[in-house]
Order: structure tokens, then sequence, then C-alpha cells
């Protein structure tokens, strides 16, 4: 089977063929590596471009960062088994008093179709959380989410608090969400600042790979 195609099937956010294709081409012994960086991690770039283009929107970036959900839970196990090593490990949340989540979720999603391993928080979350979790993992990058303008001040004492800890990698932190700028961002001494998940991802990369 021609990868291409799996990737064709996931620029269009079909997640039923994407699912499929990805066990089809398992099966006619491509490995888990291969289907991931030439097929999916392509793909998802392809969507990105997309998106910067206005060609595509929120939902069609939601449809295919989906589907690559889907063949990375048919994935997950065997790269795990095997010597894969992810683009680096990004700790996500929403702020402490913020239970906004489908921003963030899509950023989560768009960082792991891109190769990157993601320990996602969800919502509500204290520093002591973000700062545990990164001890926990030795992630490289946090990734803080705000949509509501009362729960800045979390993010600015989250981005303290990672500053403070005494953590085992020299931590990256990138801030998005609705009433967040990259003024702020640098306020609070955040590393970069991304208006959208495409974006997010290309901060992402560009920062793992100052690491």
């Amino acid at each position: 089977m021609d990868l291409s195609i799996l990737k064709q099937a996931l620029i269009e956010g079909d997640d039923q063929a994407v699912a499929d294709l990805t066990r089809r081409a398992l099966k006619e012994d491509h490995s888990a590596e291969t289907i991931l960086n030439d097929a999916l991690i392509s793909g998802m770039e392809k969507v990105g471009q997309l998106f910067e283009q206005g060609e595509y929107f929120v939902p069609e970036l939601l449809l295919s960062a989906r589907a690559m959900q889907g063949a990375m839970e048919v994935l997950r196990p065997l790269l795990a088994a095997g010597d894969y090593q992810p683009m680096g490990k990004v700790v996500m949340g929403t702020v402490q008093g913020d239970l906004h989540d489908i921003g963030k979720k899509l950023v989560a999603m768009m960082l792991e179709g891109s190769g990157f391993e993601v320990i996602d928080l969800g919502t509500n979350v204290p520093p002591e959380r973000f700062v545990g979790a990164v001890e926990e993992s030795g992630a490289q990058l946090v990734g803080l989410s705000a949509l509501l303008t009362t729960t800045l001040p979390a993010m600015e004492a989250i981005v303290d608090a990672l500053r403070e800890a005494e953590l085992p990698t020299q931590v990256k932190v990138m801030i998005g969400g609705a009433p967040v700028t990259s003024a702020f961002a640098q306020d609070v001494g955040a590393d970069g600042y991304a208006p959208d998940a495409s974006s997010a991802v290309a901060l992402a990369r560009r920062l793992a790979a100052r690491d």
C-alpha cells in the first residue's frame, strides 16, 4: 500500500479510513514509525499549512486531529515497544479557575500528530500539578491555556512556579488562549505565545529544537 493514501485520508479527516488504512499498512509490513513519520506527521503538517493558508478552519483541523488520534491508538503500543523517540514531551493544561477545554484539546491532538508525547492534565490545573507533572515526566515543554481574562494571574503564577522549581530539565513554557497576547507572554516570562493550534505546533518545534 502506498502510504500517500493514508496521508490523504488524514488530510480529509476521514477517521474510519485512517484507522483502517493504518491497520492495513501494518499488515503489509510498514513499520509503525514509518507510518507515523511518512503518512501521519506528514499529513498533519499539510493540514497545518492549509489552515495557515485559510483553506482549512478549526472544524477541519479537529476532524484531522481526531483521525490522527484513532491512528495513534493503533500505533502507540507498537511505538512504545520499539525504539521510537518522540520529538519531545509536552505537559498541557488549562490553568486553575478555567474549565474550558476545546482549544487546549485541539492543541494537544495537533502536537501528538506532529510527533510529540503529550501529557494532558485537563482543566482547572493548579501550579503544583504542572510542576509535579514535569518532575515526573521530564517534559521539556509546558503548554498553558486560558480562555477567561480573570485566570490570567493564574497563568502567571504557574510560570513563576515552574521557574522557581528545581526541575530535572530546562523547561520551556508556551501559552495561549483568547485573552492572551504576545506582550502578556513576555511580561510573565513565558518562552512563547501561539494564537491557534497550528501556530502552537510550530512554536513547540522551535522551542524543542533549542533544547
